[in-house]
């Protein structure tokens, strides 16, 4: 009752308009719309203003600009700004003032294009940090809305740390600064390391004032390459070279290490300004030389993987960073010149003996052979003179053939000892590498560890056959195969060969036999010891024609012997056989000139 009393009656009210129904009393209706009307903002349709945010939900925002009505603008203009609240200003670009809904329609995202270009040039001119939207993936970076222009974010620009996902920053919204402004195609460049770069400058400098040799820090790996591994000290980074990752030798750092993993580092070097940092893991464990049985010796037997081959030998880790050399020499008795890849490959597990050990070098060298008794220890009992074998050829020389009976038991057979019968220019000719061919032991040279062979010694000696047949004077066939400046090589039968000097080659007719001619050829000169057969083709019809001569004379002195008196048959039965030995005497003075002609 007490505040009914307080109320007074309006003392101006006019109470007769009241009673004819106008409420207004003095003031006119047009006046009370105009003053209403004063009370909005004026607004044009396609202005930018600026309006508050009075409500919102998960599809739309609604905006009071101080119009009539409040207008609605899609929440997913604003996803740039996850942190959007009721009573935020933001800017809005007025549509239309009324749909056919009566409905005030604004855009931001038009808003903010109408001024995007102002707004970048001024945060990159005042250095300023804004918000950006990161919409999609693109080659080499992201692309991000920034005052609703899609601005370009390097990969390398995303973050201090190389990033391995780049689908993780898709659809948050992050802090920027603009880096760069093309102004004539319109690009922006932003970047989010640059925030972080000045912050991270500052603790580098801290940590790196801070840093001295031989130091134990903890790390956690940031990078992974084939030469080594890069370590986040915590802002500033070092590099553990791939040989200082273990003792043992390692094919990728991957074998050690992971991505992230945290691990403890040595420091081993840096540079003065301190901006290369060289970092060390396998230097927190002893020397694994240095760890060594110290009853190890030279002659033990020790087991080990192969990490290295090489043409020359092959490298064995008996242990983590403890390797020993197996020369090739070592591997086989045999001194044919062989590649080590013949005996082992890398991973392979093999046994050794430890044949030079050096601790204060850290080298130890070991062989394989010496696992296998010495084949020449006992060389004369299991290859005595005389004995047959059957052998591999290896190699060849112009003087012989190089063969293996077995492993490390080589021997040659010297040319001359390949063939009884055939001249033989070079062994090839006679077998190949890699055949087979029997041989027979014809000497032991145990110091120099050869043998001395033969082939031709397994059949008896055809020249003592040929003895009987290829007499001097016999005639037989032959075919020139070879025909030289001192004369040609002639084919005879049972696969030996003869040799005929230039003037021995000249036939009836007075033309010269040329290869691949058959003719017969007679024995001028057989020497079974040098296995020399000298022939001749001209010496046959030579010898005819003098036979043919001498049957003339012959029968001339016939005729005029039956005209002699009986005192000169007398004379001529005495001087007969005078002058039948002087003819012989001749012929054969004749045939030992040709001979020593021959054999000059």
């Amino acid at each position: 009752m007490e505040n009914l009393k307080n109320i007074q009656p309006i003392d101006d009210f006019n109470w007769d308009a009241y009673e004819q129904g106008d409420s207004y009393g003095e003031v006119s209706k047009d006046d009370l719309v105009k003053t209403y009307d004063d009370t909005l903002n004026k607004v044009n349709d396609k202005e930018v203003v600026m309006g508050t945010v009075t409500s919102m939900n998960k599809r739309e925002v609604v905006v009071n600009i101080g119009f009539k009505s409040d207008g609605v603008v899609p929440m997913s203009e604003f996803r740039y700004n996850p942190e959007l609240k009721v009573g935020d200003e933001v800017e809005v670009y007025i549509e239309s003032q009324e749909d056919k809904k009566g409905q005030l329609i604004l855009s931001h995202k038009k808003a903010r294009a109408t001024r995007s270009w102002d707004r970048v040039n001024e945060a990159l001119e005042k250095d300023e940090i804004i918000k950006g939207f990161i919409k999609c993936r693109t080659k080499g970076g992201m692309i991000v809305d920034v005052f609703g222009i899609e601005a370009f974010l390097p990969g390398s620009q995303i973050d201090v740390k190389p990033i391995r996902d780049y689908d993780v920053f898709v659809g948050k919204t992050m802090e920027f600064k603009i880096v760069k402004i093309n102004q004539e195609f319109k690009n922006v460049v932003v970047s989010h390391k640059a925030l972080i770069e000045a912050e991270l400058e500052q603790q580098k400098k801290d940590i790196i004032s801070k840093l001295e040799k031989g130091q134990v820090l903890e790390g956690t790996v940031k990078n992974i390459t084939s030469y080594g591994v890069f370590i986040d000290l915590g802002g500033v980074d070092g590099l553990i070279h791939i040989t200082d990752l273990s003792w043992g030798r390692v094919s990728h750092p991957e074998e050690i290490v992971q991505l992230d993993q945290k691990i403890n580092v040595v420091i081993l070097d840096f540079d003065d300004e301190k901006k290369r940092i060289a970092l060390g893991l396998k230097q927190l464990t002893p020397h694994p030389w240095d760890a060594l049985d110290a009853e190890l010796k030279v002659g033990d037997k020790v087991k080990g993987k192969v990490v290295v081959m090489a043409d020359y030998g092959a490298f064995i880790e008996i242990a983590p960073g403890v390797e020993g050399l197996i020369h090739v020499s070592e591997m086989s008795w045999t001194q044919h010149l062989r590649s080590a890849q013949d005996f082992m490959k890398v991973g392979d597990e093999i046994e050794a003996v430890i044949l030079t050990l050096d601790r204060e070098e850290r080298k130890m060298s070991l062989g394989i052979k010496q696992l296998k008794a010495d084949p020449w220890e006992d060389i004369e009992s299991r290859f005595p003179v005389g004995s047959k074998h059957t052998a591999k050829v290896r190699n060849f020389t112009n003087f012989g053939v190089f063969v293996e009976i077995e492993e490390g038991v080589d021997g040659l057979i010297h040319i001359s000892d390949l063939s009884w019968t055939k001249k033989i220019k070079h062994p090839s000719e006679f077998t190949q590498i890699g055949a087979d061919i029997e041989v027979q032991v014809l000497e032991i040279d145990k110091e120099n560890r050869r043998l001395s062979l033969g082939h031709k010694q397994l059949e008896e000696n055809p020249w003592d056959v040929f003895e009987t047949i290829f007499t001097v004077g016999s005639i037989h066939e032959g075919t020139i195969i070879e025909v030289l400046d001192k004369g040609a090589v002639i084919s005879l039968p049972y696969g030996v060969e003869g040799f005929a000097t230039p003037k021995h080659l000249v036939k009836e007719d007075g033309s010269q036999a040329v290869v691949d001619e058959k003719l017969q050829f007679k024995v001028i000169e057989f020497n079974k010891e040098a296995k020399r057969i000298i022939l001749s083709h001209s010496r046959i019809h030579e010898d005819e024609q003098k036979q043919t001569t001498k049957k003339e004379t012959a029968t001339g002195e016939k005729k005029t012997s039956s005209k002699r008196s009986k005192k000169e048959d007398e004379t001529a039965m005495v001087t007969g056989p005078v002058e039948k030995t002087t003819l012989g005497d001749i012929e054969e003075l004749a045939a030992l000139k040709e001979k020593l002609a021959g054999n000059e």
